[in-house]
């Protein structure tokens, strides 16, 4: 009963000091923005860096209160929202079949995996007037651009999630007697959650970078469309203000997914 007290205190006393050092970090990254704000104001206000060409937080500020009250901006964060959703979604739904399907039969695997790293490695903006030409110049052709870019990136992550499964695990489940359906739902699925999540988290980024690309190719709407307008009449303030809410979306769909991940850990530990 005694060593158990014991134990319990220096578990207290390891979880504070893990407490300590989360709010320590938190703290620290919050002080170096407002730091890099701050600075930026300053300097900006001062006249050591020009506004017309860097802008200013004050400005961007200003900038993003009046596109809030003008009644398109919302319209237009819609579009890109949708449209990133839209691409990311499909691209992580159809590339975790695919690098099932190719886990599930080696002959695919070692047949096609060849052509998944060459496409892997092709710049897809390359692909912008072939895309444009297939799909239009409208929603089409941006979603499958943000498609297009995601899908390789999650076939190859999930693949690689599903190969590095424990051989021995799977040994073990084949002596007893199970199929390979059995391995893969039993064993092979619930493995690769830490890799699903890892791969979601990877293609928040890349969707909104194809779903950014496409606009700056063929749209007439979405923060893209803002951005390449803004740069066309010098109005910089608008560009860092639509960067600085597209930002803000990305960061928000990565911390979902993150909290995703807390849940899921939580379940699995109960």
């Amino acid at each position: 009963m005694k060593k158990t007290t014991t134990h319990s205190k220096e578990r207290i006393r390891y979880l504070n000091k893990r407490k300590k050092e989360r709010f320590s970090v938190i703290f620290l990254r919050i002080s170096l923005l407002c730091a890099l704000i701050a600075g930026w104001e300053i300097f900006a206000n001062a006249g050591i860096i020009d506004p017309f060409i860097a802008s200013s937080p004050s400005r961007i500020i200003r900038t993003i209160r009046n596109l809030f009250a003008e009644d398109n901006f919302l319209y237009h964060i819609g579009i890109t929202l949708y449209e990133t959703l839209v691409g990311f979604i499909l691209a992580a739904a159809i590339g975790y079949i695919i690098a099932l399907t190719l886990w599930w039969s080696d002959k695919a695997r070692k047949v096609l995996e060849p052509y998944i790293v060459v496409l892997n490695s092709l710049p897809k903006i390359a692909l912008g007037p072939i895309i444009i030409i297939w799909f239009g110049s409208g929603e089409k052709s941006i979603i499958f651009m943000t498609f297009i870019i995601g899908i390789i990136v999650a076939v190859m992550t999930m693949l690689n999630g599903f190969l590095t499964v424990d051989k021995n695990k799977i040994l073990l489940l084949r002596s007893f007697g199970a199929n390979r359906f059995q391995i893969l739902s039993k064993l092979v699925i619930p493995c690769s959650i830490p890799t699903l999540i890892s791969m979601l988290k990877i293609n928040v980024g890349l969707a909104w970078i194809g779903s950014i690309m496409g606009e700056y190719l063929v749209s007439r709407a979405g923060l893209g469309y803002l951005i390449v307008y803004g740069g066309q009449v010098f109005k910089l303030d608008l560009v860092l203000a639509s960067t600085v809410v597209l930002c803000a979306l990305a960061t928000l769909m990565y911390t979902i997914i993150a909290l995703l991940e807390k849940l899921i850990i939580k379940y699995k530990n109960e």
